[in-house]
């Protein structure tokens, strides 16, 4: 019965290891980029569809330039997108560019001239504002915003998958 029962448990660990290596690589359909991933929408309208082709029906509308968006799906020239509250549809790749930018979630982030907490502070950026994500070193990327540069906290904003590196 022990043989039974460990064979059983080795092959169920050798399965979720396939499966966890499988998804660490994951690789869209489509493009061959790593999948999740993030965006922004390149036009201040997008329309976001139940399905990925023109007849499918619009849910609604995206307006604002420049948002981050996670590309979860791929299909032909359709990219599915989820934004910072989970919601997401279909979006044709046309309306999405690969340049980088974070929702700012905390009100009123510090954006430092370096990434240390007791570096001087450039400026506060308000909870809700888009910024374009630079490099980022452990715990603090480099964003530009309102023509402010500088360095702030990975977790004043959104944008960024756990552990992503940027160079």
């Amino acid at each position: 019965m022990k043989i039974g029962v460990s064979r059983a448990l080795l092959g169920a660990l050798v399965g979720l290891l396939i499966t966890a290596a499988a998804a660490a690589s994951e690789r869209g359909p489509v493009t061959n980029l790593p999948m999740p991933r993030f965006v922004s929408l390149k036009a201040s309208e997008g329309n976001v569809r139940r399905g990925p082709s023109l007849t499918h029906r619009i849910d609604w509308v995206f307006t604002r330039r420049n948002m981050p968006l996670q590309v979860v799906a791929e299909h032909g020239h359709w990219r599915r997108v989820e934004d910072r509250d989970g919601a997401g549809g279909w979006v044709h790749y046309s309306l999405l560019s690969g340049v980088r930018t974070v929702l700012i979630e905390t009100d009123m982030a510090s954006i430092h001239t370096t990434a240390d907490e007791a570096a001087p502070v450039n400026a506060y950026i308000e909870a809700g504002a888009i910024a374009r994500l630079g490099k980022c070193e452990p715990g603090w990327c480099r964003v530009t915003a309102g023509g402010q540069k500088g360095w702030i906290k990975r977790e004043a904003f959104w944008g960024m998958l756990p552990g992503e590196q940027r160079p």
